[in-house]
């Protein structure tokens, strides 16, 4: 009879180590991650500028309602998500409307001395990752899609719509947006990578001697799925290698790669760029590197150019103001209807993953996603557009549309969430309560 594997295991190489996902060789040894104790994990994405109002409410609520135009794309996923009607923030544009997206309080600028309010508070990513951050690798990755940018709005500087994510007040977590540097922050092992950094190998190919002497180790049914692993691990790696634009990129990544990699940049192509993004999320989840992930789709006074999608002529903000005029709702609800997707390829990802006893990475998680506004045209945030997807390891009840009270506030969420995480919190900034239904 094999020795159980423990769940600790990593591969090693020549400046790399690689956290491994679960197998069922592990079950019998005392491990930090078994199938009945999979930890928890919370994900929040931020999809920017609203979206049109008509093309986005459900029709009917309870768990027998119909999905909108915009929600189409997870029709396939009903039962694995909630729409959540008529949470709304008290915040005055883009960018206080972002700052609020996780916090519940938008940031504001002291008249008397311009200078920033501190009534915003953490944001529901940061206050999570505080608790349960320390027991893996890496405590939260913030993830992004464009570099910020300059200039201001209401006294704010836009720049601060390039984060939902704040560790206080004024403490801004910026998110990376280079995927090569993500990666390595997820992989790379610095110490050593600074000794063998002129090694220009593959990261697999340096634990390649590693994985086999494992591969000894483990069952047939581990050896199936650790080979599924290692090689989704391989085609991110790829992907990352070919989708890089040609030229240098204006952004410095805040992390630089710890390994010998291509130049740093990002993906040329909008929708390559992000779902890298989101196969570098799931890779992180599934070995346990972070429990906390925040994705910024594209920043809070985005701009993105979206004419690869038909149908859709300018930047995305531009067409958000819509006027209610038809030849720019359409294309407005085509990109809206895109991020959807989008998120549906998430969700379908970390379904597939398989953590034991019949259970996947999407059923041991708890993931947000929503608008900073309900429409851009008025910029109003009320009623924003919200879905809760994931189980939680049963602490939620996926598979409905609930209609809340009007105005009721989204840091009622946040403080739900944080409870079904199994963290102990009373209140949650301006948050007024629970919401029971979830």
């Amino acid at each position: 009879m094999r020795d159980p594997i423990s769940r600790r295991t990593v591969l090693r190489g020549a400046g790399a180590a690689v956290a491994l996902p679960w197998l069922e060789s592990m079950a019998g040894a005392s491990t930090r991650i078994e199938p009945a104790s999979a930890p928890k994990r919370l994900v929040c994405l931020f999809h920017p500028n609203g979206v049109y109002p008509p093309a986005w409410d459900p029709k009917g609520s309870g768990r027998d309602y119909e999905l909108s135009p915009i929600l189409s794309p997870l029709e396939h996923l009903k039962s694995e998500f909630t729409v959540v009607s008529n949470l709304g923030t008290d915040a005055r544009g883009h960018v206080a409307a972002t700052t609020a997206f996780l916090t519940g309080t938008p940031m504001q600028i002291r008249a008397d001395e311009a200078s920033l309010v501190p009534r915003m508070g953490i944001s529901l990513d940061q206050a999570v990752a505080q608790k349960i951050g320390p027991e893996t690798k890496l405590r939260s990755m913030e993830l992004g899609t464009e570099p910020p940018r300059a200039g201001g709005e209401n006294a704010l500087p836009i720049s601060f719509a390039s984060t939902v994510s704040w560790a206080g007040p004024s403490q801004k977590v910026d998110p990376e947006i280079s995927p090569a540097a993500a990666f390595d922050r997820m992989f790379g092992d610095p110490a050593a990578a600074r000794q063998r950094a002129l090694q220009d190998r593959s990261l697999l190919d340096r634990v390649a001697a590693d994985s086999r002497r494992l591969m000894n180790r483990v069952s047939s049914n581990d050896k199936r799925k650790l080979d599924e692993y290692l090689t989704s691990v391989r085609d991110v790696e790829k992907r990352i290698q070919d989708g890089l634009a040609p030229k240098q990129s204006a952004w410095t990544p805040k992390t630089k790669p710890a390994l010998v990699r291509p130049e740093d940049g990002v993906p040329a192509r909008r929708d390559i760029h992000l779902r890298l993004m989101m196969d570098l999320m799931v890779l992180a989840l599934q070995t346990d590197t972070t429990r906390v992930i925040t994705l910024m789709m594209a920043h809070g006074f985005s701009r993105q150019n979206f004419t690869f999608l038909d149908g859709v002529k300018g930047d995305h903000h531009s067409i958000s103001h819509h006027k209610e005029e038809t030849a720019l709702t359409v294309p407005y609800t085509i990109v809206s209807k895109w991020y959807l997707s989008q998120f549906a390829y998430l969700l379908d990802r970390m379904k597939a993953v398989d953590e034991g006893n019949g259970r996947s990475l999407l059923d041991h998680s708890i993931v947000l996603y929503g608008c900073e506004l309900r429409d851009g045209n008025g910029h109003t945030t009320r009623n924003l557009p919200i879905v809760v997807a994931g189980r939680g390891h049963g602490a939620l009840s996926p598979g409905q549309h609930l209609l809340l009270p009007a105005n009721t506030a989204l840091a009622n969420l946040h403080l739900t969430l944080m409870q079904k995480m199994g963290i102990p919190a009373e209140r949650f900034n301006t948050s007024t309560g629970t919401i029971t239904q979830l």
